[in-house]
C-alpha cells in the first residue's frame, strides 16, 4: 500500500497524539504543502487527516457529520478545536458559517457559499466575512475556481492573488497511484490562514464531493 504518512511516531493507532503539531498557523513566508487524507485516525469514524511536508500530523477531523449533521469540527494534531463549521439555517443556497474554536455563540469568522451564478461557471464557491452574511455585494474575500471532483482547485483572494490550491498527489516513480481520497493542499500563508484553507477543503467536499447530501 502506498505510504501516506511518513512519520508514524506522531500518533498511535488509538488516536492518542504524542507530539505537538508543527507551527503551520504562524504564517511562514514559504508556501505550506500539506497532504490531505480523507480518513479519520479514529476507528470507525469518518473524517480528514492532514500531514505537513515532514510527515507530522497537522489537522484532523474525526466527527465528520457523524451523529451531528450540519456541524464539523476542525482540530489540531492534539485534538484542540480550531474551527467549527456549521451549515447556515434558513438559507436559500448551500451556505456554511465558520466559527473560531468550538463555540458558535459568537459572530462567525467567515461565511462560505456555493456559487449559483450561471454566468460564471468557473466559480465553485465564494467567501465573505462572517459579520456580513446578508449579501455578496463587494465583500468577497476569496473565490474558489476549478473542479473539486478532479482535485484541481484554486483559491484567489480579493486581489486575485493565488492563496491556495488543491492538487492531485502524484505517486513516486512506479508507485501505486493515489485516488481522490489523498491529495495535496498548497497554501500561500501570506494570503490565507492555513486552517481557513483546510476549512474550504472540507466545505468543497460537502458541496461537491462524496459527502454531498
Amino acid at each position: 500500500m502506498t505510504k501516506v504518512y511518513p512519520n508514524a511516531s506522531s500518533f498511535s493507532g488509538s488516536g492518542t497524539i504524542s507530539e505537538r503539531p508543527p507551527k503551520v498557523l504562524a504564517a511562514p513566508e514559504s508556501e505550506a504543502i500539506l497532504t490531505v487524507w480523507k480518513k479519520s485516525l479514529l476507528f470507525n469514524c469518518n473524517g480528514f487527516t492532514v500531514f505537513g511536508s515532514k510527515g507530522d500530523l497537522v489537522f484532523r477531523v474525526d466527527n465528520y457529520m457523524d451523529g451531528n449533521k450540519g456541524e464539523i469540527l476542525l482540530m489540531d494534531a492534539t485534538g484542540n478545536p480550531l474551527l467549527t463549521i456549521r451549515r447556515k439555517k434558513m438559507s436559500l443556497g448551500d451556505s456554511w458559517l465558520v466559527y473560531k474554536g468550538e463555540s458558535t455563540s459568537t459572530n462567525p469568522l467567515l461565511c462560505v457559499r456555493k456559487s449559483m451564478n450561471i454566468l460564471n461557471n468557473k466559480c465553485l464557491a465564494y467567501v465573505i466575512p462572517g459579520e456580513n452574511t446578508s449579501n455578496r455585494s463587494n465583500n468577497v474575500v476569496y473565490e474558489i475556481e476549478g473542479s473539486y471532483s478532479q482535485r484541481s482547485c484554486s483559491v484567489y483572494d480579493d486581489r486575485r492573488r493565488l492563496a491556495a490550491e488543491i492538487k492531485k498527489k502524484e505517486a513516486v516513480h512506479g508507485g501505486v497511484a493515489y485516488g481522490n481520497d489523498i491529495f495535496r493542499l498548497v497554501v500561500q500563508p501570506g494570503h490565507i490562514r492555513t486552517d481557513f484553507a483546510m476549512a474550504l477543503v472540507i466545505l468543497l467536499d460537502q458541496m461537491f464531493g462524496s459527502s454531498r447530501r
